[in-house]
């Protein structure tokens, strides 16, 4: 039988607002969780990020506020500044026809303005950790009236050391409270937070969502880090993706490859924890307005971010652990619809492929590394659809230019003249700007280091104390042949001009999904 959010049980003016924001049918963790929460249990939810857990705690938490009241009385922890302020927005969208209002505290951002807005007596506070405990030692927020605690991707702030920080804030919170918990994994940690926390809860656990990991095409390449850039470049002539987020391993790299980017003339930028919260923010937006095409960015800094159509991701450095990998491919192929990601791989981090695939319960195709007359041919492609595009839209204003037109003609061929329109507006691969990546060293190599049973590599120093060669696949039905696919995803034309006619411009953006995502 088909559940609608009106069987839940849910407040009218929240029904209001649900189908306001285009709420058709809760999702699988919502049809679960959402009694579960409203009957004032404590709860422990797994679920990945994109199956709708912001609405399926958000909705019953809002519902045991009491308006009257000038206080906090819902905390939600966050582990980054990002997913802080798109759990606030979505709160705020639901609560719209409430007098309930969600206020999101998170660093970088000035705190004499977080201190005028908590004069406003939120009831909703969504923090991150470490700005929380600052407003703590300060005494600028009470806890006085919580009654709903909410740790929201929990196994990522404790991989992100927030261990010792909400310890000390759910100490803080009164003991007769509900507390929900959401992660995406089950580690040791999490479980023992739970034991301490936790009255009884129950556990739902979300299965990941294998139709999604099917809808994403999985390719990798195997690349010497000196050529990832050139291969990278190729690839994006080729596979003239929509909107693509390039994931690497350090900040220095998200700097680098962004800058690389810009000189041979691609719009993109780059987004990681160092970056103040004004630089982050705007390029949000340019996302939101489609400015940009590409989005640089580390696992931490793209935690918790929904960007809505994106249909490539390209791990430009292989993941530290196979979960990563999940999450960061998880980025596409949503809603029904199709992705495609491609990994980089050095020789001596094959091994660390073989983990992610066994993880998966899915192979990566091999890819061979596309050639400069290839991308070329991407590029000409390319050109020649935005040259078509402006011919249409100028069809009825060229009339003035006719005269000169045929003087032009008189001295070149028309085929000469075409082909000067085309060098012009196409970019020659060969004529690439030289640019400098910084080397990173590999991965420790499947005779020493590899992923533990935590998912972790192993080893205190990063040389030593993994599963070694148990964690590879022994037999792979020999070296698959790279250079027989020729498979790049699609050949869609493209140009890298910003005045290009694109007929999703106004789709893209950065939102939080409705119905499917958190």
């Amino acid at each position: 039988m088909q559940i609608k959010f009106e069987d839940l049980h849910i407040s009218e003016p929240i029904l209001r607002a649900l189908n306001d924001m285009g709420f058709e049918e809760p999702t699988p963790i919502q049809r679960e969780a959402i009694p579960v929460a409203k009957s004032g249990q404590d709860m422990i939810g797994q679920a990945q990020t994109g199956t709708g857990k912001t609405a399926a705690f958000g909705i019953p938490a809002l519902e045991q506020v009491d308006p009257t009241i000038q206080d906090p009385q819902v905390l939600i922890l966050s582990p980054t500044r990002e997913l802080a302020i798109q759990v606030a927005e979505e709160l705020n969208k639901i609560a719209q026809h409430t007098n309930i209002q969600a206020l999101p505290i998170y660093g970088g951002q000035d705190i004499g303005r977080q201190f005028r807005m908590l004069k406003k007596h939120p009831q909703v506070i969504v923090a991150t950790p470490g700005r929380l405990m600052d407003h703590m030692e300060r005494k600028s927020i009470s806890f006085d009236h919580v009654k709903v605690v909410i740790l929201d991707e929990a196994d990522e702030m404790l991989n992100m050391g927030f261990v010792d920080d909400i310890n000390k804030i759910l100490t803080a919170v009164p003991g007769e409270r509900q507390t929900l918990l959401f992660s995406a994994t089950m580690p040791k940690a999490i479980q023992e937070l739970a034991e301490t926390y936790l009255t009884e809860p129950t556990l739902i656990r979300m299965k990941p969502t294998q139709v999604t990991m099917d809808l994403i095409e999985q390719y990798y390449i195997e690349v010497q880090d000196r050529q990832k850039f050139d291969v990278l470049c190729r690839l994006l002539d080729i596979q003239a993706p929509e909107l693509a987020i390039i994931f690497t391993r350090t900040k220095r790299r998200v700097d680098e490859v962004t800058e690389a980017l810009k000189k041979r003339g691609y719009m993109a930028e780059g987004i990681h924890g160092d970056l103040s919260q004004q630089k982050r923010m705007s390029v949000l937006r340019s996302f939101k307005r489609g400015d940009l095409d590409i989005l640089v960015a580390t696992d931490v800094a793209a935690r918790g971010l929904d960007i809505s159509g994106v249909t490539h991701v390209y791990n430009y450095d292989i993941p530290q652990d196979p979960e990563s990998y999940v999450h960061r491919i998880g980025r596409t192929g949503r809603a029904g619809k199709g992705g495609m990601s491609v990994t980089f791989v050095t020789p001596n981090e094959m091994g660390y492929l073989h983990v992610i695939e066994n993880l998966t319960k899915k192979r990566m195709n091999p890819m061979r590394p596309p050639t400069e007359k290839e991308a070329f041919k991407g590029q000409l492609g390319a050109a020649m659809e935005q040259i078509q595009n402006q011919m249409e839209e100028n069809s009825d204003s060229l009339e003035k230019y006719n005269e000169s037109a045929k003087e032009l003609l008189a001295a070149y061929s028309p085929e000469e003249l075409a082909a000067l329109l085309l060098k012009t507006t196409a970019k020659d691969p060969a004529d690439a700007v030289p640019v400098k990546i910084t080397p990173e060293r590999p991965l420790p190599s499947n005779k020493k280091g590899g992923f533990n049973r935590g998912g972790k590599r192993g080893g205190g120093n990063n040389r030593g104390g993994g599963r070694g060669k148990d964690n590879y696949r022994k037999d792979r039905g020999g070296d698959r042949d790279r250079n027989k696919n020729k498979n790049y995803g699609g050949n869609k034309s493209r140009s890298n001009n910003k005045n290009t006619n694109r007929s999703n411009d106004k789709k893209r953006g950065f939102v939080i999904r409705t119905n499917s995502n958190d």
